[in-house]
């Protein structure tokens, strides 16, 4: 199988890796780094569970091969924390907004759509529950009827505003 040296930076860590061509980058996460916070679900880039942030933006890890990332700056669920190393921290606004409006259930989606929001609310700090709506139409979600996902982010959209941050 034909491999590549790739170099990414993950959440502000840079790792150097051989990689086979035809590798997933939520493989590559998942199995080469350890961050299993990317969830796989469709595999198809349907159901958004393997969002995560490339460059800044939205990117479906099951549709994106690792090698593709070369030189470029990931973001996954694990690295939105402000010290995701200190267990004793404070959650990320976004993730406090969450767990309080009860805006996930057997959390397979959340990584997704956490990751979907900070995009969001970094391009649009104060959305509408329609702008909300819209930004998360490509992430399924089978628990929470969607309601206490938007009501979260608005909420977070508060907080942060509040702490007069970005996301």
């Amino acid at each position: 199988m034909e491999s590549r040296k790739i170099t990414v930076t993950v959440n502000g860590q840079a790792h150097t890796r051989d990689v086979e061509t035809r590798m997933t980058l939520a493989d590559f996460l998942r199995h080469d780094l350890g961050m299993t916070g990317t969830h796989v679900g469709c595999e198809h880039g349907v159901c958004g569970a393997c969002t995560i942030l490339l460059d800044g933006r939205t990117a479906r890890s099951c549709l994106t091969l690792a090698v593709q990332t070369d030189g470029h700056a990931i973001d996954t669920i694990e690295g939105m924390a402000p010290n995701p190393k200190d267990k004793t921290a404070p959650m990320h606004p976004l993730q406090e907004a969450f767990r309080d409006n009860h805006a996930l259930q057997c959390g397979f989606c959340t990584p997704g759509m956490l990751t979907t929001i900070i995009e969001l609310l970094r391009d649009n700090p104060e959305p509408s529950a329609d702008e909300v709506r819209i930004a998360i139409s490509g992430n399924l979600c089978r628990c929470t009827g969607y309601q206490t996902i938007v009501a979260a982010t608005l909420d977070a959209a508060k907080r942060l505003k509040a702490e007069g941050r970005k996301p």
